[in-house]
């Protein structure tokens, strides 16, 4: 056997390290690979990194906050144009809800700046952005554009909490008229245009079908029930046809704003057209009618991420829904919820209700814990070595964007060394476990540094673990101290040693 020659300027003691090495790659490439419980053992390094407790921003999870909440001054409208809520912990999206009459107020003619300005703000943080467009709006006469109902399309003037009146302040198109349809999908076809596979979209509303895009209308033109399947299949088809990229949802209230149950006919075909739900009713009444529909969710949570709405916080507390606010963690642990709202002025819900976001926070969406892992102390250049670790996902639901564990080798002057992928092992099939009883599990992998690689040098290097994709590049934010910037987190220390 040769033996590893290290740089030249080291000690005999470091010497002697290499070698201790070398003949540890021999015994491990015939003897399973076991790390240590904890410190180091021989020449293996283990680390056991602590939870840092910070809220994460990661794709497919988070805070969404309503910059416009159907009426434009709710709740963006006191924020500076500088000011992105940098403070509120663990907010990733920006929330867009207006009624259509307000996008294309003459038709052909688009406002998209209302859209893109407040977005633009939050893409420049490497924040994201979702949708939902309204056609029926009880504050408002016409959130349907005007110029459609005097096209020909068919609708009724209703009025809030009594029904159709030909007296009513608000007017609802027929959801199943052609004209209507037609014109309605002419300006999705304009929107999907701009929006449709665009990586900043986090997801669009499916919400052209009943009063405040929630699919309900027993409050406004009270649409027969017999109608409702048929209507929601045209606008969940509508939107998927121009929308094939990105992700959709509806709300569960199509299905019955307050019937409880695990299947509908109409969340169903939602399912069967990889339609997520969103539940926009989380606190708007007392125990014990705070939600309706957690089992529902239980056929989406597996697939896509559940976002959830809570009732305007100051409504919900003056109804006393609210109580101190454990419901609305509950109501995330129950729908397995990735996304949830900031439904009122943010800094006071906020500043209101600190500690419970701070909680919620440690559940919401997924959340990639490192408990262990252990690497040896030095490895031979374009010799294999062997790499255990633990890993748990302490959030509610899956990681739905996937992953792959890297380790990133650094020189001392922060130089990358090597990049290794670990690409056996998708974080995405980390099942979420109950609270504080993560699921476990434990993944062996073998890298090589520096092979036909004459540019690696020996020496004392830094190792970094890092979440992302197939080719190294960092994606997922995770709970660890000693972030470099972009998503790698440094362990500790390995020695290269030169054959």
């Amino acid at each position: 056997m040769t033996t590893p020659r290290c740089y030249a300027r080291i000690s005999s003691s470091f010497k002697d390290a290499c070698l201790a090495a070398l003949a540890l790659t021999a015994v491990l490439s015939l003897a399973p690979f076991v790390p240590s419980i904890k410190g180091a053992e021989g020449s293996l390094v283990t680390v056991q990194p602590a939870d840092t407790g910070r809220a994460l921003v990661n794709p497919d999870m988070g805070w969404t906050m309503h910059f416009y909440s159907n009426i434009p001054e709710n709740y963006g409208s006191k924020l500076e144009p500088s000011d992105t809520l940098e403070d509120f912990p663990g907010l990733s999206t920006v929330y867009l809800r207006v009624p259509w009459a307000f996008l294309e107020p003459e038709e052909g003619r688009f406002n998209w700046a209302l859209l893109d300005t407040p977005a633009q703000r939050w893409i420049a943080r490497g924040k994201r952005v979702a949708f939902r467009l309204t056609c029926s709006e009880n504050w408002l006469r016409f959130a349907t554009p005007e110029w459609v109902k005097n096209a020909g399309a068919k609708g009724t003037f209703y009025e809030f909490g009594k029904g159709p009146s030909a007296a009513g302040g608000s007017w609802d198109p027929d959801f199943a008229d052609p004209i209507f349809l037609g014109k309605l999908e002419r300006f999705l076809a304009a929107m999907a245009a701009r929006y449709e596979g665009n990586p900043n979209v986090a997801f669009v509303d499916v919400g052209t079908y009943g009063l405040w895009g929630e699919g309900h209308t027993f409050m406004s033109s009270q649409v027969p029930t017999n109608r409702t399947l048929a209507i929601v299949k045209q606008h969940i088809d509508l939107h998927r046809k121009h929308f094939p990229h990105t992700l959709l949802c509806i709300s569960d209230d199509v299905a019955g704003h307050d019937k409880p149950g695990w299947h509908f006919p109409e969340t169903d075909y939602a399912l069967s057209q990889g339609v997520t739900l969103r539940d926009d009713s989380i606190l708007v009444q007392p125990p014990p009618r705070s939600w309706y529909h957690a089992e529902m969710a239980a056929a989406f949570w597996p697939h896509w991420p559940v976002i959830l709405e809570h009732e305007h916080f100051g409504a919900s507390k003056e109804r006393g829904a609210w109580g101190d606010g454990s419901l609305l963690l509950k109501a995330v642990e129950d729908y397995h919820a990735s996304y949830l709202s900031i439904h009122w002025w943010p800094r006071v819900e906020l500043e209101e209700n600190r500690a419970l976001i701070e909680r919620i926070n440690r559940r919401l969406g997924y959340r990639l814990q490192l408990r262990e892992i252990a690497w040896p102390g030095a490895v031979v250049i374009g010799r294999p070595f062997k790499v255990s670790s633990v890993w748990a996902n302490a959030g509610v639901a899956p990681c739905y964007p996937g992953g792959f564990m890297a380790l990133t080798i650094k020189d001392a002057k922060g130089g990358l060394v090597s990049v290794l992928t670990d690409e056996q092992f998708n974080v995405h099939d980390l099942a979420p476990g109950a609270p504080g009883a993560p699921l476990f599990r434990t993944n062996q992998c073998q890298f090589v540094v520096g092979r036909i690689a004459p540019v690696t040098q020996p020496g004392k290097c830094t190792v970094f673990v890092s979440i992302g994709q197939r080719d190294g590049t960092p994606r997922i934010a995770l709970p660890l101290a000693d972030d470099d910037g972009q998503h790698r987190y440094r362990l500790g220390s390995i020695t290269l040693c030169k054959e």
